[in-house]
């Protein structure tokens, strides 16, 4: 089984890359941000630490950390946001590495596609075999934010210039997909990056 890390910019395209990717293959697909969530529920490995470094004034009603107010106290404060980093992002890639071990001793999935805007800033590139970069043009994402998510076009601006540039990506990146808009165009180019890596199965 190949483990691969799907990533990209905001807007990129990377969910319905990964839909086309489940129907190409026989794979396991995991949401990095699915997994932060997660964690941070009661009674799992975050949540008191979370709590206890934010107070209870991050908890929702029902006693889940409300993600909009944890938003609101982390990122005005950059250190507190490291401390906040440091708390989730080991025991999101804890949760991974146990999935994906599962997937590995199951042995149905040929694939085990890994999804996340920061897999490069994380580390992640130590623990996958490759990576591959989902590419659109600044244009057509910024496109499809404002028609699926409502962004206004200063959001999108701050949300580009705080993620890693095209060239950045390229750099880390063994694969590039480039998806701006034409499905069987990009369904063509996952069918020749999955072919090119059948006789390493």
């Amino acid at each position: 089984m190949k483990l691969i890390g799907i990533t990209g910019g905001v807007g990129a395209g990377k969910t319905m890359v990964l839909g086309l990717l489940k129907e190409l293959c026989r794979c396991r697909v995991l949401l990095a941000d699915e997994v932060g969530n997660e964690v941070k529920l009661p009674g799992q490995p975050c949540y008191e630490r979370l709590v206890q470094l934010l107070g209870r004034q991050v908890l929702a009603e029902d006693g889940t950390i409300d993600k909009k107010k944890m938003a609101g106290l982390i990122f005005s404060d950059p250190a507190l946001l490291d401390r906040v980093n440091g708390i989730i992002h080991p025991e999101v890639k804890r949760y991974i590495l146990t999935q994906v071990d599962e997937e590995r001793r199951k042995g149905e999935a040929d694939y085990f596609f890994l999804e996340a805007a920061l897999l490069i800033e994380c580390g992640y590139e130590a623990i996958l075999d490759e990576l591959w970069y989902i590419h659109a043009d600044a244009p057509v994402r910024a496109a499809r934010l404002k028609e699926s998510r409502g962004y206004s076009e200063e959001k999108i601006r701050q949300i580009f210039e705080s993620q890693l540039s095209e060239a950045e990506f390229r750099a880390h990146c063994s694969v590039v997909i480039e998806n701006n808009g034409d499905l069987q165009e990009t369904r063509r180019q996952l069918e020749t990056a999955l072919c090119r890596d059948t006789a390493g199965l």
